[in-house]
This record gives C-alpha cells, sequence and structure tokens, in this order.
C-alpha cells in the first residue's frame, strides 16, 4: 500500500509541484494534491499547514541558514561565513533543483499570495543571518546590512541563473551580482550635487 511509504512529505510535494505547473496555484486545492500522491488529505496537513507551506519550507529553511552560521569556523569573518553558506546551499539544494526553484519563481510572479509569502521568507532569512552574526560577535547594524545583502544577491543570482540557459552553477550567478554590487558601492562615494 503506496501511503504507508515514509516518503509522503516529498510525494505530497512533487505532486503539488505537478499541479501548480499544470493548472495554477490558486486553481489546486488540497485534495488534489493528496490524491495526486496517494494519499488522504489527512496526511497533507501532518506535513503541511496549507499549501503554501509545500512552496517555502520555513522550518527546513531556517535551519539550514542557522546551520550554516553556526556550523562555520571561528576563525572566518561574517561575510566568508555568508558566501561559504551560500556555496553550500546552492551547490547542495538549489543546483539539482533548478526546474523546481524556476517553478517556485514563476509561482511567486503570477500569485499574490504567494509572493507575500516569498517575501516574509526572505525577511525571515535575512534575520536568521542577522542573528546568527550577532551571535558570533559582528556588530548589530552591520550584521542586519550583511544579513539584507545576502538576501539580495541570492535572488538577484537567482533570477540571473533561472534566466541564462546555461550549465553554470547558481553560486556562479551569486558571486557575479557580488561583483556588481561592489560596483554600485563603490558609486556611494560620489560626491552629491
Amino acid at each position: 500500500m503506496g501511503r504507508w511509504r515514509p516518503d509522503a512529505r516529498d510525494r505530497l510535494r512533487r505532486a503539488a509541484l505537478e499541479l501548480f505547473a499544470g493548472q495554477g496555484f490558486a486553481e489546486t486545492t488540497v485534495p488534489e494534491i493528496a490524491a495526486r500522491a496517494g494519499l488522504t488529505t489527512r496526511t497533507f496537513f501532518r506535513h503541511f499547514p496549507d499549501k503554501r507551506a509545500v512552496l517555502f519550507l520555513d522550518e527546513e529553511i531556517a535551519a539550514v541558514a542557522e546551520q550554516f552560521i553556526t556550523g562555520a569556523p571561528e576563525s572566518i569573518g561574517p561575510v566568508a561565513t555568508i558566501l561559504n553558506g551560500l556555496h553550500s546551499v546552492s551547490t547542495e539544494r538549489f543546483d539539482p533543483r533548478r526546474d523546481d526553484i524556476r517553478l517556485l519563481r514563476n509561482l511567486a510572479r503570477s500569485d499574490e499570495s504567494v509572493r507575500e509569502r516569498d517575501l516574509r521568507k526572505r525577511a525571515m532569512i535575512s534575520e536568521i543571518i542577522c542573528d546568527g552574526l550577532i551571535a558570533r560577535g559582528t556588530e548589530p547594524s552591520t550584521a542586519a546590512m550583511i544579513g539584507e545583502v545576502s538576501v539580495v544577491l541570492l535572488y538577484l543570482g537567482i533570477d540571473d541563473w533561472l534566466d541564462r540557459d546555461t550549465d553554470e552553477p547558481l553560486f556562479d550567478s551569486i558571486m557575479a551580482k557580488a561583483r556588481d554590487l561592489r560596483a554600485v558601492a563603490a558609486s556611494f562615494d560620489e560626491k552629491v550635487g
């Protein structure tokens, strides 16, 4: 009997993504997702509070962000900590899931409630980075700046990576955006007026 296999969460997520891609986010119901996965609606709600949670996996994202900050060697600075974390996350979690990431981006662009949830996720990641860096001894305003910039680099890198049809890893796009950011930041030294 398929429903008792241990991969229910992954099956539900895959079914939801397929349905969202085929008929749209708003048009897809939880019972349809459960049926597509060969599971019950009750099983769906054991794993996810609603269908938006299928897309964002907030608990996993928070755990990953915390882990790459707390697991970083004490000897490296805050920016190196974040770049190491972005490299790890992009290599392990994004590169193998390019098509899923593209679908998520398209859903966020087309559905207001998904876009709002995505914005909350961005804020959550920035806050986790900031708090983690403060716990490592980074001055609070610097930690906040690094948190915000990290999220901007990640999202701009993802957009660039998805828009280009190459085999380059996501981290290359993130680093390209970091170089662009350095150029923009340098222009803030220009005199006003």
